[in-house]
């Protein structure tokens, strides 16, 4: 693997989630593969559990890790040819081949503007780096995709699986503000290259990209589409074609236990209680999202894992 800033960098997916859950079991099997070797965190965005496990499997690796805000340096600019007389003090061009100078690896996160869709399309955030980096770059969530986070639904779903072909259901809830949808579109294309039963439900005005979609099964009506699921995976999405706004708070859309039935209950987290979900469900055995969020550790070690062994 020369860079994980999408799903389709995965050569292997089926090898590739084998050997993650594999590295659960020896964690530390492979931590003089880092040594000497430094990762480069970059944040544009806040994190919780995207910062520390990726750190963790980092130093699991044997890696040096450094972290940054990149808010709390220098406004970077993105754009060619800017005459840069106003907020910005610094170039991508100058700060991605510096940086390169001081890590091996570089992890990036940023988050949409969710008012201009083709350059949120565009990722110039992370093709940027991509561009002018001289290093590897991973992507800990972008404009679009979170594909670090689909390692690790891919990994719970492998590892819970009760039967050949699970039914999988990706259902949009309600939530106050405006979110990207990064997780969503992820889930969707790690989804369709595994062997499950993929059906996405959200209220109508809620589609996603259809060029990530493609045939994937859309259902507008929540409790058909959860009928004999296997997995539940809860999140929120802005809409895509009205662009980033919130087209209604629909209550109805919640996560209940009733709903849910048998499934397994799914989120990348943090989670608003009692509006994505309620807490017979959180609280209660259908509830994977604590070992969802320990496969993050194991989805960001085995992508570095493989980074490392191209170095």
């Amino acid at each position: 693997m020369k860079k994980y800033t999408e799903i389709q960098d995965i050569s292997n997916l089926s090898e590739t989630i084998k050997e993650a859950i594999l590295l659960k079991m020896t964690p530390f099997e492979f931590q003089d593969l880092g040594k000497h070797k430094t990762l480069m965190m970059l944040f544009f965005n806040s994190s919780l559990r995207t910062r520390l496990s990726t750190e963790k499997a980092a130093k699991n690796l044997g890696m040096n890790v450094m972290v940054l805000n990149v808010n709390d340096a220098w406004n970077l600019e993105f754009e060619d040819g800017t005459i840069m007389n106003t907020n910005t003090s610094e170039h991508i061009k100058e700060a991605a081949q510096v940086i390169s100078q001081y890590a091996d690896i570089i992890a990036v996160r940023a988050f949409p503007s969710l008012t201009d869709k083709e350059k949120d399309k565009s990722e110039f955030v992370m093709n940027s780096f991509i561009k002018y980096a001289t290093v590897p770059i991973v992507n800990m969530e972008s404009a679009t995709g979170h594909p670090l986070q689909a390692l690790t639904d891919a990994i719970t779903v492998s590892e819970l699986a009760e039967k050949a072909r699970p039914k999988v259901v990706l259902s949009w809830a309600p939530h106050p503000k405006a979110l990207p949808q990064a997780v969503a579109n992820s889930f969707v294309e790690v989804m369709q290259q595994m062997d499950v039963d993929l059906t996405i439900t959200h209220p109508k005005g809620y589609d996603l990209n259809p060029e990530i979609t493609k045939n994937t099964p859309i259902n507008y009506n929540q409790e058909k589409a959860f009928k004999n699921a296997d997995f539940v995976y809860a999140k929120n999405w802005s809409s895509y074609s009205d662009y980033g706004k919130v087209i209604h708070h629909d209550k109805n859309w919640m996560i209940t236990k009733e709903k849910l039935g048998d499934a397994k209950f799914m989120h990348c987290l943090p989670v608003r209680r009692n509006v994505v979900v309620e807490d017979s469900v959180l609280d209660g055995d259908s509830s994977v999202v604590i070992q969802q969020a320990n496969n993050r550790t194991y989805a960001a070690q085995v992508v570095l894992k493989q980074i490392l062994e191209k170095l």
